[in-house]
């Protein structure tokens, strides 16, 4: 092998040997193959379902607190977490956040720059995705990223030992691309063509009278002659044409008579159109449509349904990997954990679990501590019952042997008795 002899030691693992057949040219950037600028264009900025979309996942991530943590430890006091509140003087954390998640979603890809004074990461930057190109090597990895801008260029180079960069690139799963992500707007691009194209039908229908297109038929054998053809089309484009000259009427004159030509929008089922592909874009971004007011059939009985599915199958996901992403380049030994205790989506499950496990009545102390996050108490391996909360154990003991309470009288005792029946007969007589 021709990697130990440059370097001088035996690597840890063994290379990969499909590595060398990724790219036919190590070296030479290895281009995304997708127009970034169109996914930016058509989808964020012209659709308002993948823009609001987009908006959803980013702000979710972004209200994250997060936390740092040393094996069970929690640390109060981490650079790192300094780093993700203030990771650069022109952005604040959560501006910075928003826009590492755009970046993803859009592109599929996100660059994250970090700036290192003395070997410590100090600021961390938001690199654009269309600016970016991957070097790649012959092993499997990347050997430099390279940032081009205005015919400026900028390379950060791999450590051919650790294949560690100032630049860390982290992608989404493509499966026929080995050095760029895949985004969910390329998996969404045909609904979102689809549901771009029916806003300009029906804004066309608008600026058209509002009404689909039709002919002008002469009766008999009868024709216009250009001047009239002229005039009558000018008639038509001034008179007849775009949103302020909807329902005025038409006046026919020589034998014309107007026949409507194409389907109404009710027959063509534009607008139901419309909102099944809205239902697709927000589906590929794992966005419930309830959440985004999208008509049509919701798979979700309610809001806060709806929202919890958000964060569990499509928020937390994206923020574990971000979790991990920083905990192997800004950690320095400790694990980067986001503190979902505080979402209130989450807040509300959590309390339907606690509501749950009080009402339990097979669940030992421990066991409802345990499903609530406590530690375990001393004495708490003991089931109670619900009639009297007393432990299964004493519920089920014998009862004791009942006990002699007839009171010992003395002599005396005996005496005063007597001696006080006997007055109070002598009081009754």
């Amino acid at each position: 092998m021709i990697f130990p002899k440059l370097f001088g030691r035996q690597p840890e693992k063994k290379a990969s040997q499909t590595g060398r057949v990724m790219v036919m040219t190590p070296g030479q950037p290895a281009w995304s193959g997708r127009d970034y600028a169109s996914f930016s264009r058509e989808a964020y900025i012209r659709n308002v379902v993948a823009y609001q979309s987009v908006n959803k996942i980013a702000d979710a991530v972004s209200s994250i607190r997060w936390t740092a943590w040393r094996g069970e430890k929690e640390l109060t006091v981490h650079p790192a977490l300094d780093l993700i509140s203030n990771p650069n003087p022109g952005q604040s954390g959560s501006q910075y956040i928003r826009a590492k998640v755009s970046f993803l979603l859009i592109a599929g890809n996100g660059y994250e720059e970090s700036v290192k004074v003395a070997g410590k990461t100090r600021e961390l930057y938001q690199l654009r995705p269309d600016r970016m190109k991957v070097i790649p090597g012959d092993n499997g990895y990347p050997i430099a990223y390279q940032y081009e801008n205005n015919g400026r260029r900028v390379r950060w180079d791999v450590d051919p030992r650790t294949f560690q960069s100032d630049v860390r690139h982290l992608k989404l799963f493509n499966p026929l691309n080995d050095w760029y992500g895949l985004s969910p707007v390329e998996a969404t691009s045909y609904a979102v063509d689809q549901h771009n194209e029916s806003m300009t039908f029906l804004m066309s229908l608008l600026q058209n009278s509002a009404r689909p297109s039709g002919a002008l038929v002469m009766g008999g054998d009868s024709q216009l002659g250009d001047e009239q053809f002229n005039r009558l089309k000018a008639q038509m484009d001034e008179q007849y044409s775009g949103s302020r000259n909807a329902g005025r009427p038409m006046l026919l004159e020589g034998g014309l008579d107007w026949k409507q030509m194409g389907l109404s929008p009710t027959d063509m089922g534009i607008v139901d159109g419309k909102n099944s592909a809205a239902r697709d874009i927000a589906l590929g971004f794992g966005v419930p449509p309830q959440l985004l007011g999208i008509p049509g059939d919701n798979t979700y009985s309610n809001y806060q349904e709806a929202r919890l599915a958000f964060w569990e199958d499509t928020v937390i996901p994206l923020v574990d990997m971000i979790a991990a992403d920083w905990s192997a380049t800004i950690g320095d030994g400790a694990e980067i954990r986001a503190d979902y205790d505080q979402v209130p989506a989450i807040v509300d499950k959590k309390a339907q679990q606690w509501e749950m496990a009080d009402r339990a009545t097979d669940l030992t102390i421990n066991e409802r501590r345990a499903m609530k996050g406590y530690e375990p108490i001393e004495g708490g391996d003991v089931l109670l019952v619900n009639s009297s909360q007393i432990s299964l154990s004493m519920a089920t003991e014998p009862l004791p042997p009942m006990m002699d309470v007839t009171p010992q009288l003395t002599a005396d005792d005996m005496k005063a008795l007597a001696y006080g029946l006997d007055m109070e007969n002598k009081n009754g007589e």
